[in-house]
């Protein structure tokens, strides 16, 4: 499991990530927007440099944790 900080504040960036996210963890992925770090959890064989490019292609930021 990856977890990441991330600057994702609402429904609206979820929605502006979910394509970029599916390509590499499509159903495996979820965004806690009630923490106050905006937790991104990312399961399955991944890695976390993978995770983070996903997040930038789509003008996000991500932060090991």
């Amino acid at each position: 499991m990856i977890k990441l900080k991330t600057n994702v504040k609402c429904g609206a960036c979820v929605a502006s990530i979910t394509p970029e996210m599916d390509k590499i963890a499509p159903n495996q992925w979820n965004v806690d927007l009630s923490h106050p770090d905006r937790i991104l959890e990312v399961a399955g064989d991944l890695e976390e440099d993978a995770v983070k490019a996903a997040l930038q292609r789509a003008g996000y930021q991500g932060e090991s944790i």
